[in-house]
């Protein structure tokens, strides 16, 4: 029991004297700890298309995703113990400015950037010679 009475009808009040506020649990969680950027499933196959190209190729043998806070990122190896050749990154932050989608080569310089991940992933075609 407590020395104070009971308010009925009245909100709850916070110890300064402010009325309580009813929080959505999983909003707050996804405030305080927001959902990582991925791939989507027909991002996923456009990229793991390119990466099965070139491994029959012989020039991949392997790849790494993370998926961060601001950023999704494929990284494809030469050999797995080597820094990555390619990362094919996206980061929807830059969605409506330069693109959400970049290919950065291993010195760090980015290739090609843009908004659609097809054209960015054009920067893998080869382009044709002529054989006399």
């Amino acid at each position: 029991m407590t020395d104070e009475p009971d308010l009925q009808g009245q909100p709850p009040h916070t110890q300064d004297g402010r009325p309580a506020s009813i929080v959505d649990l999983q909003e707050y969680r996804q405030s305080r700890d927001p959902l990582p950027v991925t791939f989507h499933r027909r991002e996923l196959d456009a990229i793991l298309w390119i990466y099965g190209r070139m491994v029959g190729e012989g020039e991949w043998r392997d790849y790494a995703i993370d998926h961060l806070k601001e950023k999704a990122v494929f990284s494809v190896f030469k050999r797995s113990g080597e820094y990555p050749l390619y990362r094919i990154e996206k980061n929807p932050k830059l969605a409506s400015k330069q693109g959400a989608f970049s290919v950065v080569g291993a010195d760090g310089r980015i290739l090609k950037r843009g908004h659609e991940l097809k054209q960015v992933l054009k920067v893998f075609d080869k382009a044709l010679k002529l054989v006399e």
